[in-house]
């Protein structure tokens, strides 16, 4: 699988409804995913949904959706779950390794990844090998190994359909450009509650200010990732795997508004952006239903509403962690999952106030330098790199 061509076979995927399994179907993407299946009902089924530990919300699901198989990965939750939903006939089953098993069932046809950060490495992968098509909320799974994830699609001919905002657009303006080579791409990020901050207005910022993102409602993690500008370079790295693209190729432009979710600039010059209100149901339908563009209900865009677009570099000086991350997509290697099990730790520990804001791109910056480089991984490499990373940081700390 390179780049552009992991999108290309769907024709076997318009043929009858499509029955979606949905990891992590409590959090923020899965909420939303199934809203989008509710109003989809006709061409889109719910049959696994999983939660890490919210029971009572994984519990309400099951018995609105009706799955055929829900898993919490939580096993002290079993018994509860699994009580609960005793009445209903849903299959219940508890643990992490269950999580992974579960997306080889029969009956999937698409598994929506929807996990945090590197839990959803292994059932992604589990996934891709029993030949389910992938829509790809958890961009940490390519962060961590996008070298052997897009080896794993393109021996089991899966497409990942990205459903990050701005993923799905640079995906999005591809769609009848396939062979046409992209020159660039512009990553639009919002710059989170802090752009303009000065460093030492960010020495003493608080997770409740971290949390207050201007646009977008997104998990804990994910909103203190924005917040730092990490997120944004994960899908830096991201974007590197899912498009083919090398490191210069892929620019992040600040973009308070989150209008425009990103841009593709063509050998010719010609560029093409993809805009709407910061929605996530709109990349998350697409990603489910395509290549076809289904009709919604969602919020229209009006231009009047935004008489003005605005762009602004990024200040990598300020926050490191795009720097970091740019750094470790030149490494290659394990040293982007040195990057993400690091960031996983700091903004764990930021959460529970026991580091500050500006020592998160720090403590990542020694995990860098420390754990040893490993030019070609294996998955076992991973997984030891991310052991060895998240001890070292705890360490730290």
């Amino acid at each position: 699988m390179t780049g552009m061509d992991i999108f290309t076979n769907f024709a076997d995927l318009e043929q009858k409804k499509r029955n979606i399994a949905i990891l992590g179907s409590t959090g923020s993407i899965g909420t939303q995913a199934l809203e989008v299946i509710s109003e989809q009902s006709e061409i889109l089924a719910v049959s696994v949904l999983t939660a890490n530990s919210n029971s009572q919300l994984l519990i309400e699901q099951a018995k609105k959706y009706q799955p055929n198989t829900v898993v919490i990965a939580d096993e002290s939750k079993f018994q509860e779950v699994r009580d609960a939903l005793w009445d209903d006939d849903i299959k219940v089953f508890a643990g992490i390794d269950a999580l992974s098993e579960v997306v080889e069932l029969d009956e999937i046809d698409f598994v929506l990844t929807a996990l945090v950060g590197y839990a959803g490495l292994k059932p992604t992968i589990n996934a891709i090998k029993a030949k389910k098509q992938i829509a790809l909320a958890n961009k940490e799974t390519l962060v961590v190994a996008g070298a052997l994830i897009t080896k794993l699609a393109e021996q089991n001919a899966v497409n990942i359909y990205p459903v990050d905002s701005e993923h799905s657009a640079i995906f999005q303006c591809l769609v009848g450009e396939f062979h046409n080579p992209i020159e660039k791409i512009y990553l639009t990020a919002s710059g989170g509650p802090f752009r303009g901050f000065t460093k030492d207005r960010l020495l003493n910022v608080t997770p409740t200010q971290a949390l207050k993102h201007p646009n977008w409602d997104m998990g804990a993690k994910i909103t203190i990732d924005s917040a730092s500008l990490m997120n944004k370079g994960l899908e830096v790295i991201e974007a590197k795997w899912l498009f083919g693209l090398k490191a210069e190729q892929i620019e992040v432009v600040v973009h308070p508004q989150s209008i425009i979710h990103s841009i593709v600039q063509f050998e010719d010059g010609s560029m093409k952006a993809q805009m709407g209100l910061p929605d996530m149901k709109l990349p998350i339908q697409y990603a489910l239903c395509y290549p076809k563009r289904v009709k919604n209900e969602f919020k229209r865009f009006n231009f009047l509403d935004y008489p003005e677009l605005t762009f602004e570099s990024a200040d990598t000086e300020t926050f490191r962690n795009l720097e970091l991350a740019y750094d470790a997509l030149h490494r290659e290697g394990n040293a982007a999952c040195i990057l993400n099990a690091a960031n996983e730790v700091v903004v764990d520990a930021f959460l529970k106030e026991k580091v500050k804001f500006m020592e998160m791109p720090e403590l990542i910056e020694k995990s860098l330098d420390k754990i040893p480089f490993i030019a070609e991984p294996t998955y076992d490499d991973y997984v030891q790199t991310d052991n060895e990373t998240r001890s070292l940081i705890k360490e730290l700390i």
